[in-house]
């Protein structure tokens, strides 16, 4: 007999609702839930693949343990108990530093995980912590944390309310936003071009950019210049800070670090006429709800920290920042900012190449030649694969392969975790709760939303298994009895739904919040009527709607005053100003080129390439060519060709296309699955290359740390 049931994607940041038919134990029917308040009935492709990875025959079922050249099954008291022992004995021997953890991109969509790891972080006492967030997000939170107080606070574009919109770096059509929770952004974009204009910035006219009212190329790594330029004429047409002003401070200091920055010295750097940099101006004076929004592309680039930074500046410049139709900040109903401290910057660095941590993490950049020069001997990874996704992969995985140790809280036997000496793998993702603890956070709209476990299960989630390890980390260090034992041993024990109860009832819409009025979509009533808890939820399935975005300022800020000009971003734009180049398209007649990534509607970083129905269809790791360098360089579409950097270099099928700017080329990220000894049927039938095969961990943003990705010297040539 089947059955229906409703929940939340969790397979990317948009949050969207499906509805899910399931008979005799199996999933048969995955569609959007159109009575979703927020993604009213859109999924994208990926959201039928969650049927795919539980069902995955490659997903692990109990751990393994490493045995000579193959792998043995072993029971989860015998590994979780190995596992501790092990780390505790590197910890020993080598200092409690000589223990190193990476967590991947997967994490941030898993709620036992985001419980249960920050506490496993805290207790195994190492500064050699990493994470997906230095090959992303990394100049957002330092922004953040420099400009407002806390590193989660970002602003994200209030686009239900917007007029004009501009965006660099950013393919939201094919992520469902990114700092900017957005389920179906075509429709919501589309609709800004249809009650005013949309301009998407970037090297390629990306799927986004196709549906803008105007598209402008520039030059990868240089739109430092075009938003220093851009900071520069909105001073000289006339800067208003609106109802920020009384709390804005630093403003004074703006024009003196931009008036270098002319928009003829931004033409000559990026490309874009001095002409585009006066209108676009304009136009964000002009217009009375407009935002400018950046993201992947100028985060991960060697200018990444001052771009994230110019972005707020702008918007708060035009009367946009913290107002309808701008640069919001989300009111979620568990507050994001309470899950994390407000973070810290430099408080420790790197001991090979000197990298500045942040939040208690060092660059991903650095984690290869840490471990080769001996500061890490064993390493913990949590759903995370830096072979493929993070710079020089090819160096991180012969790296791993030498620790000492190695443990890995992974579903699958990929790339990385092939050099673990145990994989413990948690239960898929239909298996365990789910509610989204940080995207709530980052979303163009205030909802809540929990889905219950669609099956049950005897295998444990993230949580449990990382509560396990930590439980068993602290009492062989301190003893059982131990009060931080003890308060593991509690942890391990409470059911993750209870934290979720706690964090909505004391949240801005539980106790004390009975304002909140309810809100309707149609004639279907889909706000709760009175405070939150996890018991009003479940009596939504489809998820509550709590109402646009609000101004946050001054009253529900981290802090009442925004610094528009934080020091650590003032003294960089001396390293701007000194670093223009000379070029005038980035080719020349022996193959030199520039490399940039892109994302792809099916992927999901490196995760999602063994589920079938994401993988069908023309191969899609391709580098993408501009007809004019495929002739130059002899290469006709679908023929081989040779990319070279610095550090490595992979063949790969080229596509010819005139959506790529002149003078630069793009591979996906992501792939790359050739590598021996992975379960990964589907992967590896699909392999491609790694762009990370690619990428320096030598070049990266000074400032922050964060990789550069996009702007990658390379030389193309026939294979």
């Amino acid at each position: 007999m089947s059955q229906t049931h409703f929940r939340t994607c969790n397979l990317c940041e948009a949050m969207c609702g499906v509805k899910m038919t399931v008979d005799s134990g199996k999933v048969t029917r995955i569609e959007g839930d159109r009575h979703d308040p927020f993604s009213r009935g859109h999924i994208c492709p990926k959201a039928p693949a969650l049927a795919d990875l539980h069902d995955d025959p490659d997903r692990l079922r109990k751990p393994l343990r490493k045995s000579g050249d193959g792998w043995t099954e072993v029971e989860w008291d015998e590994a979780l108990d190995e596992a501790a022992r092990r780390l505790l004995a590197v910890q020993t021997q080598h200092g409690r530093h000589a223990v190193g953890a990476y967590i991947g991109n997967p994490t941030v969509h898993n709620l036992p995980a985001l419980v249960a790891g920050p506490e496993l972080l805290r207790g195994l006492r190492t500064k050699h912590r990493f994470s997906a967030t230095s090959v992303d997000q990394l100049p957002h939170m330092v922004v953040a944390h420099a400009m407002f107080g806390h590193q989660l606070f970002m602003p994200v574009p209030d686009i239900d309310r917007c007029d004009y919109m501009v965006m660099l770096g950013a393919n939201p059509l094919v992520s469902n936003g990114s700092i900017m929770t957005a389920p179906d952004f075509r429709k919501r974009f589309r609709a800004i071009t249809e009650r005013g204009e949309t301009v998407v910035i970037d090297p390629r006219r990306t799927e986004t950019a196709k549906d803008a009212s105007r598209h402008l190329f520039i030059r990868p790594g240089t739109d430092a210049y075009f938003l220093f330029a851009l900071v520069r004429e909105v001073l000289h047409q006339g800067a208003d800070l609106g109802r920020l002003e009384s709390v804005i401070d630093g403003a004074e200091k703006l024009g003196p670090l931009a008036e270098p920055f002319t928009a003829e010295r931004a033409e000559r750097a990026t490309g874009i006429a001095a002409s585009e940099v006066e209108a676009i101006a304009g136009k964000l004076l002009h217009h009375k709800r407009a935002v400018i929004y950046g993201r992947m592309g100028v985060c991960t680039q060697r200018f990444g920290g001052l771009n994230a930074w110019l972005l707020v500046v702008i918007n708060a410049l035009t009367r946009h920042l913290d107002e309808p139709g701008g640069a919001m900040f989300a009111r979620p109903a568990i507050p994001a900012l309470d899950l994390t401290g407000p973070g810290h910057f430099g408080r420790w660095r790197s001991s090979v190449r000197d990298l500045p941590e942040f939040g208690g993490e060092l660059p991903v950049s650095a984690l290869a030649e840490e471990i080769e020069a001996g500061a890490i001997r064993a390493m913990v990874t949590v759903s995370g694969n830096p072979v493929l996704s993070t710079p020089n992969g090819a160096a991180v995985d012969r790296a791993l392969s030498k620790l000492d140790f190695m443990v890995s809280v992974d579903p699958y036997l990929n790339e990385t975790t092939r050099n673990a000496d145990l994989i413990l793998p948690p239960c898929s993702p239909l298996e365990r709760p789910h509610y989204d603890l940080v995207f709530h956070a980052l979303a163009i709209r205030n909802t809540a939303k929990y889905s219950p476990p669609l099956f049950e299960t005897d295998a444990p989630h993230d949580g449990q298994i990382l509560s396990g390890l930590l439980r068993r980390l602290l009492q062989g260090r301190h003893g059982r009895l131990d009060p931080r034992t003890l308060k593991a041993r509690a942890m391990e024990a409470m059911p993750v739904e209870r934290l979720v109860d706690l964090g909505l009832r004391f949240g801005p819409y539980g106790k004390g919040a009975l304002g909140v009025k309810p809100a309707k979509l149609g004639n279907k009533q889909l706000g709760p009527k009175g405070p939150l808890s996890l018991d009003v939820l479940k009596d939504h399935p489809h998820g509550v709607d709590l109402g646009p975005l609000q101004p946050a300022f001054p009253d529900h800020a981290p802090r009442p005053r925004i610094d528009l000009a934080p020091v650590v971003f003032v003294q960089d734009v001396e390293r701007l100003d000194h670093a223009d180049r000379a070029s005038d398209n980035g080719a020349t007649s022996n193959g030199q080129m520039t490399l940039i990534g892109r994302r792809q509607l099916r992927n999901n970083n490196s995760w999602m390439h063994n589920a079938p129905s994401l993988m069908r269809g023309r191969e899609r790791c391709t580098l993408l060519m501009h007809p004019d360098d495929a002739e130059r360089l002899g290469i006709k579409s679908g023929a081989q060709a040779e990319v070279t950097s610095r550090i490595g270099n992979v063949t790969a099928q080229v596509a010819v296309s005139d959506e790529m700017m002149p003078g630069v080329v793009s591979l996906p990220h992501g792939f790359g699955h050739h590598r021996k000894g992975t379960r990964l049927g589907v992967a590896e039938a699909n392999s491609g290359v790694s762009v990370n095969d690619l990428t320096d961990p030598a070049a990266v943003d000074e400032l922050t740390g964060n990789a550069v990705l996009n702007g990658v010297p390379v030389e193309v040539a026939p294979a």
